[in-house]
């Protein structure tokens, strides 16, 4: 709790000087005054500041990015703590003791001191937009609105635990490929640089007619040595310059659709996007927020721009009084699984199971596909380096059979 150093005036008009410890600047002026103090200057005190000024420094070394999971437990042991009909500020302050990420502690001890002064929690949370994201916010508004914030907190966290995992295996089954290509691209390179050149420093010696095999690896070599100065920055810029054009107003949607229509990997990243999509709209739907607000929310779940746009015109479609699941038939983007469920939902008033019904079915059909990727990948990575170990050997080993047949 902060302390403050006072000076003041007593109702008889003594100068008065102290410390005393309060949540904040209004709570201190209420005691004092209620204890007869008149306050002319009012501080935290140096020690205060101090750990202010380190928790500051501390926090700008520090990325501003809370993990899924960790939010997804802080969530969930917010429900329980509200859900055992523990006041909402004593839950918060039972929430900064249990965290132990030092920004997330001082996100919650913020949150905590602005609920204390009569803001409400969706309110104080929108106060960290890099943390809670609108779905997040707009499901706590509607939980407090309804008197359901334990229950609307405890479907935040299933949501975003099965986020969390769905983004995981996603990162495991890229990782090994990703890792795969660095060590190929690392030994590659310093074969390249050091050992190809001194064995052709050998052949020079011998004066011996090279294979083309051996020609075009020394050529290689000689290039990246006398050009890497050139070729690693153009590599670097390639890269930035593609970045930069995917994610620009131009690249970003004819990516995004360009990424849909991959042979292998577009029918995946459409399977995890109607995951999303539809587990979102059905914690969304059943937390109670409207369906145009859940739609403005959820669009920007999916992560691309064109089926982004298809959820836009189906927000607009709703609010002329069309079908929900009508636009999205007509788009072609969505799989018809889906639209028949949700149109099966809308005339049965069970769209929110049916939403679940979607994202449960689609979780298996992406775990599936997950599993198959890593299965055909690790062999063709192992062939892929095979191919290239391959070459360099057979471009080593061609010449020196040339030289013993001599002897």
């Amino acid at each position: 709790m902060p302390v403050f150093a006072y000076k003041g005036f007593t109702s008889a008009g003594r100068a008065v000087t102290g410390t005393r410890d309060a949540d904040n600047e209004r709570a201190i002026k209420q005691l004092l005054r209620r204890d007869g103090v008149f306050v002319t200057e009012l501080k935290e005190s140096g020690a205060r500041k101090k750990s202010k000024e380190r928790r500051s420094f501390e926090v700008a070394f520090l990325a501003e990015r809370v993990g899924a999971r960790d939010l997804a437990t802080a969530t969930r042991q917010l429900a329980t703590l509200i859900g055992a009909g523990i006041p909402l500020v004593e839950s918060l302050v039972a929430l900064v003791d249990q965290t132990d990420h030092p920004y997330f502690k001082s996100v919650w001890s913020d949150i905590k001191q602005r609920v204390n002064e009569g803001a409400s929690i969706a309110d104080s949370l929108a106060n960290y937009p890099k943390v809670f994201t609108g779905l997040y916010i707009n499901m706590v508004r509607a939980g407090e609105s309804s008197g359901a914030l334990d229950v609307v907190l405890g479907r935040l966290a299933d949501f975003t635990e099965s986020q969390a995992e769905l983004r995981s295996k996603v990162a495991g089954t890229l990782f090994y490929p990703i890792i795969m290509m660095v060590m190929a691209g690392v030994v590659t390179g310093v074969l390249f640089m050091f050992v190809i050149p001194k064995i052709k420093m050998i052949f020079d010696a011998q004066k011996v007619a090279l294979p083309l095999p051996t020609e075009v690896l020394i050529g290689i070599s000689g290039f990246a040595r006398d050009f890497w100065f050139v070729v690693l920055p153009l590599l670097i810029l390639c890269i930035w310059a593609w970045i930069r054009f995917i994610n620009s107003k131009r690249g970003r949607p004819w990516w995004d659709e360009t990424l849909l229509k991959m042979p292998v990997f577009g029918p995946l990243v459409r399977m995890i996007a109607v995951t999303r999509f539809a587990k979102t709209l059905a914690t969304l739907l059943s937390s109670g927020v409207p369906v145009l607000t859940a739609f403005d929310i959820v669009k920007n779940v999916v992560e691309n721009r064109t089926l982004m746009k298809v959820i836009e015109d189906a927000r607009d479609a709703v609010k002329e009084g069309d079908a929900i699941a009508a636009p999205f038939q007509r788009s072609g983007e969505f799989p018809a699984i889906m639209t028949h469920m949700i149109a099966v939902g809308e005339k049965t008033g069970q769209l929110e199971e049916m939403l679940n019904n979607v994202a449960r079915a689609y979780e298996v059909q992406v775990e599936a596909r997950l599993r198959a990727m890593t299965t055909i990948l690790e062999p063709v990575m192992i062939i892929f380096m095979g191919v290239i170990v391959a070459f360099i050997v057979l471009s080593i080993i061609l010449p020196m059979l040339e030289l013993s047949s001599f002897t």
